[in-house]
């Protein structure tokens, strides 16, 4: 479904979904004098779901895509800073690629050049990947931590013949999934990452294949 309708219209299904069910167990109903405690415990399963599927809706209204962060429009800012963030440098340099050919070229530059290179595969319709980039690639530790690396990206909105075929040639399903080069144009392939992964721990992530192929961070 996310590769056809928007975040915000998928997170107001799952918040109907959820509703309903609630409704189903009880949720609304009052309570029968001398229920048993499995009724009693069914209806608080009940309440909860229809909590959260309350908190999906407001998120789903507020343009929301996040099942697990359905509120984080209303996230308190301090200081230009979100409570519980880091600070951010921006989005990451990326060199968008299409196809096979766009990667072997970009690749081909990064080997002339002598640098590693990361391969990003992301897609407007993969939550996940919308994490990465607010949460991860927006890190000014993870910038510097990629300095003098080529930074490649592949864009698989479109699932289309030719992103099949990238994604693929990997042995991928889809984004997100991030990919490691070293100088010789070769994937390392112990270090790829694929789903999300915290700023924090991809920094240590780039850290041990910087290490691995030798090359410090500038």
């Amino acid at each position: 479904l996310d590769r056809v309708l928007p975040g915000a219209i998928i997170l107001a299904m799952w918040a109907v979904l959820l509703i309903l069910s609630a409704i189903y167990m009880g949720a609304l109903d009052s309570p029968a004098p001398g229920g048993s405690g499995w009724r009693r415990l069914w209806k608080g399963l009940g309440l909860v779901l229809l909590l959260y599927g309350a908190m999906l809706m407001i998120g789903a209204a507020t343009g929301g895509s996040d099942p697990l962060r359905p509120l984080q429009a209303f996230s308190v800012p301090t200081g230009g800073r979100t409570v519980g963030s880091a600070a951010r440098s921006g989005p990451l340099p990326f060199q968008r690629i299409s196809g096979l050919d766009g990667l072997h070229q970009a690749l081909a530059t990064a080997r002339a050049e002598g640098k590693s290179a990361m391969l990003d595969f992301y897609a407007k319709w993969c939550i996940s990947c919308k994490e990465l980039a607010k949460y991860t690639f927006s890190n000014p530790r993870v910038h510097q931590a990629l300095a003098g690396m080529a930074l490649i990206q592949a864009d698989v909105t479109p699932w289309n013949e030719q992103n099949k075929k990238l994604t693929h040639a990997f042995g991928l399903l889809g984004p997100p999934a991030i990919l490691f080069f070293g100088p010789d144009g070769k994937e390392r392939r112990n270090y790829r990452i694929i789903g999300y992964i915290d700023a924090a721990k991809f920094r240590a992530h780039i850290e041990r294949f910087r290490a691995h192929i030798g090359q410090a961070s500038r």
